[in-house]
């Protein structure tokens, strides 16, 4: 049974995520404020958190900057902050939704569903890799090698950095990858991509994702 950690101070609302969550084939586990939190993650495996930005003693954004250190587990964000600056700063965070309150609760559980099949595609494909220059994207452990050295990406960057490479010689725009990477699960701002573009560059050093202005990305075949 897949285990998710929810975050969150609002008691009623913590109830009704654990009762849905539970009724949805999860099992859950609750944490009321920021520093509790940490210490649950820190004891247990889980595969997935949903965690709140507006918590006692260490706030969501905290939170999370402090188990990316650590761990690359999905994080969905669920708040009543709305505004561009927070889900900018949550994007940057590498959270891999962020989903505004009200919310509906089968979306939810349906959003849910959907990172965690992402999460987990992996884990049963044969073991390959895709070079380019200097760089060795492997496949199984979604992990990128540049000259001998491992980076750590986050499943949507992993994503976005293969689909790129897979055509290359080909413009990706940002619905392409939208389309193919977000699917029906996606509701939000194009400018998603861009976000994740531009921490694939800071984290990797590469400059070989071109931006094609007004429509989306290219790497450039490899002769």
């Amino acid at each position: 049974m897949q285990k998710i950690l929810v975050v969150e101070d609002d008691f009623d609302i913590q109830e009704l995520l654990q009762n849905f969550l539970q009724e949805a084939g999860y099992e859950v586990a609750v944490a009321n404020d920021g520093v509790e939190a940490i210490s649950i993650f820190t004891s247990v495996k889980f595969d997935l958190i949903l965690l709140d930005i507006m918590l006692p003693k260490i706030d969501g954004f905290t939170v999370c900057e402090l188990i990316r250190k650590q761990s690359q587990i999905p994080i969905m964000m669920l708040t009543a902050l709305n505004g561009e600056e927070e889900q900018i700063r949550g994007l940057d965070l590498q959270v891999d939704d962020y989903i505004t309150k009200p919310f509906s609760m089968p979306v939810l559980v349906r959003k849910i569903a959907a990172v965690l099949r992402r999460s987990y595609r992996m884990q049963d494909d044969e073991h390959q890799t895709i070079c380019y220059q200097n760089l060795i994207l492997d496949l199984d452990s979604y992990t990128a090698v540049i000259d001998g050295k491992g980076y750590e990406l986050t499943q949507r960057e992993f994503e976005v950095l293969r689909e790129l490479l897979i055509n290359q010689g080909r413009i990706m725009t940002r619905q392409n990858l939208l389309d193919k990477l977000w699917r029906y699960d996606f509701y939000g701002d194009e400018r998603v991509v861009d976000t994740h573009i531009k921490n694939l560059r800071k984290k990797l050093g590469i400059d070989f994702i071109q931006t094609i202005r007004g429509v989306g990305y290219k790497i450039d075949k490899e002769n």
